[in-house]
């Protein structure tokens, strides 16, 4: 690294300022972001600077999104949207370090962190943006299937892009192209595997919007699946059967 990139990335060195430079730098040079983590630049620094971050947005949007029910509900879903990702990255982020280090990889799991923590921030910054449209269809109809579909898939949207920078950043730091070797396939086949430890660990914490015609629950009985509640939502939609 040369003496200037090392520099240009510890200035500004304290608070927010540093944590919005971070994110500025992920998503205008991701290469030289991920660059970095290679060469192990600051690694604390930036994996701070993402996980304030993303815990800050990923908790605005959750009190979007449970501002349709309630206070309760808005303050609840704050705090269970960001414990939501970390829930997840905690379950995953070793069968990722581990898996890649018996097909050859010299990844630290340090690093393996701060790129799954960069998937996440990207997908916590989406979601920001999606918060007045979000707000917009709050306002304006009051289906909750509806709104409970537009959710799915902007957080679809944003997951998406947030696992495309992970195979970016894994391509880069194991300094390969994407698709070349079996660490590829491990990595698609852990990506499904974090959207559906995801999934299903966002179905344990509903609910993150909440009926209207229920009263506030802080959590829900499990029973019943994330994925058979989607096609119900369809259906219920779109007429496939009618709903009692």
């Amino acid at each position: 690294m040369s003496k200037t990139a090392t520099t240009n990335t510890a200035a500004p060195n304290n608070g927010r300022a540093t944590d919005l430079a971070v994110i500025e730098t992920i998503l205008r040079n991701r290469h030289y972001f991920f660059t970095e983590i290679k060469d192990g630049v600051n690694l604390p620094q930036k994996m701070r600077a993402m996980l304030i971050s993303s815990l800050l947005f990923l908790g605005l949007y959750g009190a979007v999104l449970g501002s349709t029910h309630s206070l309760w509900q808005a303050l609840s879903s704050a705090v269970k949207l960001p414990l939501l990702f970390l829930a997840t990255l905690f379950i995953c982020a070793p069968t990722l370090y581990f898996f890649n280090v018996l097909f050859g990889s010299n990844q630290s799991l340090t690093q393996n962190v701060a790129l799954i923590l960069t998937a996440i921030t990207v997908t916590a910054v989406l979601l920001l943006s999606f918060a007045p449209i979000t707000l917009f269809f709050l306002l304006t109809t009051s289906q909750y299937q509806f709104f409970k579909l537009l959710n799915v898939g902007i957080f679809a949207v944003s997951g998406f892009m947030g696992v495309s920078f992970l195979r970016q950043g894994m391509a880069i730091v194991a300094h390969e192209q994407t698709g070349n070797d079996g660490r590829a396939w491990v990595l698609r086949l852990w990506i499904f595997l974090y959207a559906f430890v995801g999934s299903q660990l966002a179905w344990t914490l509903r609910p993150f919007i909440g009926a209207p015609s229920m009263e506030f629950e802080l959590f829900r009985q499990l029973g019943g699946n994330f994925y058979t509640n989607i096609f119900a939502s369809f259906g219920e939609i779109f007429g496939f059967f009618i709903v009692g």
